[in-house]
């Protein structure tokens, strides 16, 4: 679907940021290491937080719990990563900096309540009218309903209301917190003008580049030499060999499991189709075209009197018996739907933009009409509409069948594996693949991130038979076609290799470690006469390659150099005609020669110095919260008043 006629997913974006921002708090802090204890024992607390030094003593602490904790990761893992939604190790790792950011918030609010800073139910009700929500939850001013609020809520964040608006006020407490905290802060009408200027300079450059993969061909050290530095660093050479093992397997396909593959009854798969009906469900959808003439946001009556007067046409043509398709790769402004004659396929409601979305589901089928949205007029036909509808049995059985056959199938081959393994426990390696007919076979040395070229899939068996010992009961495992039976017959522990059976490896360490020094001389010595004669002659006398930038800024990019502002920012300072320093870009050296340097104008300055303004407050605010969050956190830490449930932040979140 054309990106720009989607609706933006807004509420669910709006709702996210109120959870994370009132469990991040500007990010202050993202881990705080040493927030270890003993006394949050219950099974649902992550941790509690005394908020006074006698605290402590009377048991009333504040508690994180462990569910909240979980909700939030899951939120953010679901809101970044879906993929991983059930994964336990990922779940676990966004839990344990969920869990530590809720621990500096709890540690915020409680400052902000000895400090007298609160909120109330109509500072939440103002934030949902006029903040990120307010479109969502009031559309034209309008209150959507209680129950839609608290379905759309529980839908998207999977809370109820009372815990949404608690976190609400949470983010409103923390903002004022940290509005009070950096009040101070200020920044001076030099500092801002003299900031932009140093960010907006532009500046062109003639430089001369050593590269290391040249400079490593000069580095061509004797055999001598080589030895002697593998001896000097045997330590580095001591496990160089790794470990390897053979494994002695056989192996089975699907086409070999006993009794075939297993087929499906009649029974279950109407009984799949009964227990998944909800996936079958159809939502109304149009089919539609469309040819875009384009209107900025903005634009002036005449221009849109102009684009009007132009979608007009289209439609006049169109109505004339003229090709639609033709039309579209003609005068379309919609670079995502003109080549293919304004196609935009099926959508489901809701998902354009209103207008758009409004006039392809009530407009008569095949009728063209000009609708008008903000991306300007857009020449609308609707080709087709489907209601909303369940899809019967006979349309999703062969989707169904293959689902069940391959489960059918997967289970019945870890069954015979399993049985086979158990077998060769019993009986040995050898006579099981004999009895089954299948080939034994007995692998090359292995290492731990090494294939076995027989196998179509052999990560897991080899991962399987590291964690082994030599002589261990068969396992098996998954071959990415069938499984494997094997046991680790021959380990080789990692060791030291001969010099003459290692000796290239050693000749790239060797050449490794002198290439930073080699290219330090050799940039100082291009420098040195580049200063003294001039740049392209003592490129040549080095054998350094000259070039010519871009006119660049601080974030410019330069080939063999990188980001300027980064790397290279004392150019920024040099005047037209003068040669830089030596400069070390990490595998390159470079020498610049400034040829051009455009600084901006006092207009630009003045132009730009409110938002330049804004952008450096808001910088030093929030360094300003960090360090007074920081300081805070240390303090607590200091006097014992974080517990953290150790167990409950290191057991993984099962969703059980």
């Amino acid at each position: 679907m054309i990106r720009f006629l989607q609706r933006d997913n807004r509420l669910t974006k709006a709702l996210f940021v109120v959870i994370i921002a009132a469990a991040s708090v500007s990010m202050v802090v993202y881990l705080i290491p040493g927030l270890t204890g003993q006394g949050a024992s219950s099974a649902d607390t992550y941790a509690v937080i005394y908020p006074h030094w006698y605290s402590r003593f009377v048991s009333s602490g504040e508690t994180v719990s462990q569910q909240r904790v979980q909700q939030i990761a899951r939120q953010q893992v679901q809101q970044r990563n879906p993929q991983y939604a059930d994964n336990p190790m990922i779940l676990n790792f966004f839990a344990q900096q969920v869990g530590q950011q809720l621990v500096q918030q709890q540690i915020l609010l409680a400052e902000a309540d000895r400090l007298g800073i609160s909120a109330n139910s109509q500072d939440v009700a103002q934030y949902l009218h006029t903040g990120p929500t307010g479109d969502a939850i009031f559309p034209g001013g309008k209150f959507i309903g209680d129950q839609q609020y608290a379905a759309l809520v529980s839908s998207r964040l999977n809370m109820s209301v009372a815990d949404f608006e608690d976190n609400i006020k949470r983010d409103i407490i923390l903002r004022r917190l940290e509005a009070l905290i950096t009040a101070g802060v200020s920044v001076s009408e030099k500092e801002v003008r003299e900031n932009y200027r140093k960010d907006n300079i532009k500046i062109k450059f003639d430089y001369a580049v050593i590269s290391s993969d040249d400079l490593r061909k000069q580095i061509s050290p004797s055999d001598a030499d080589l030895e002697a530095f593998f001896k000097k660093n045997g330590t580095r050479y001591a496990t160089a060999v790794p470990e390897e093992r053979k494994i002695t397997y056989f192996a089975f396909t699907p086409n070999q499991l006993p009794g075939g593959v297993p087929q499906v009854s009649q029974q279950e798969i109407q009984q799949y189709y009964n227990a998944h009906q909800s996936e079958y469900s159809v939502p109304e959808q149009a089919r539609s075209r469309h040819i875009l003439i384009k209107l900025a946001p903005g634009a002036d009556a005449k221009t849109d009197a102009a684009a009007k007067a132009k979608a007009e046409d289209v439609l006049k043509q169109i109505q004339g018996g003229a090709n639609f398709a033709d039309l579209a790769k003609k005068n379309s402004d919609d670079p995502g739907s003109k080549d293919s004659g304004g196609e935009l396929g099926l959508s489901q409601r809701g998902r354009m933009v209103p207008e758009f979305d409004n006039a392809i589901f009530t407009q008569k089928i095949g009728d063209t009409k000009i609708v008008k949205s903000q991306f300007g007029y857009h020449i609308v036909q609707v080709e087709e509409r489907q209601t909303a509808h369940a899809q019967q049995l006979n349309e999703v059985l062969p989707t169904i069948q293959m689902t069940l056959i391959r489960q059918k199938a997967a289970q019945a081959e870890e069954n015979y594996a399993r049985t086979l393994a158990a077998e060769a426990v019993k009986n040995g390696l050898q006579n099981t693949a004999a009895a089954h007919h299948l080939e034994l076979i007995t692998t090359p040395p292995v290492a731990a991130q090494g294939t076995i070229s027989t196998l179509p899939d052999s990560s897991q068996l080899v991962s399987k038979a590291f964690q082994s010992k030599q002589g261990d009961p068969a396992q098996y495992a998954t071959t990415g076609e069938g499984y494997a039976i094997f046991q680790v017959t021959e380990i080789s522990a990692a060791h030291a290799p001969r010099f003459a059976d290692w000796k290239n490896h050693v000749l790239d360490d060797y050449r490794e470690q002198q290439l930073p020094a080699l290219l330090t001389q050799k940039t100082n010595e291009l420098a040195t006469k580049a200063k003294s004669s001039d740049l392209a002659k003592a490129a040549k006398e080095v054998g350094a390659t000259v070039k010519t930038s871009d006119l660049v800024g601080q974030s410019g990019q330069v080939p063999d150099l990188g980001s300027v502002g980064q790397v290279a920012p004392q150019l920024f300072d040099l005047t037209p005609g003068s040669i830089s320093g030596p400069i070390n870009a990490g595998r390159t050296g470079v020498v610049a020669k400034l040829l051009d340097k455009q600084e901006p104008t006092p207009q630009d300055i003045q132009k730009n110095f409110d938002l330049t303004r804004d952008q450096i407050l808001d910088q030093r605010r929030s360094e300003a919260f960090q360090l007074f969050a920081s300081n805070i956190t240390n303090d607590y830490k200091k006097h014992n008043r974080i517990r953290i449930n150790t167990k409950a932040a290191t057991t993984p979140d099962t969703g059980e």
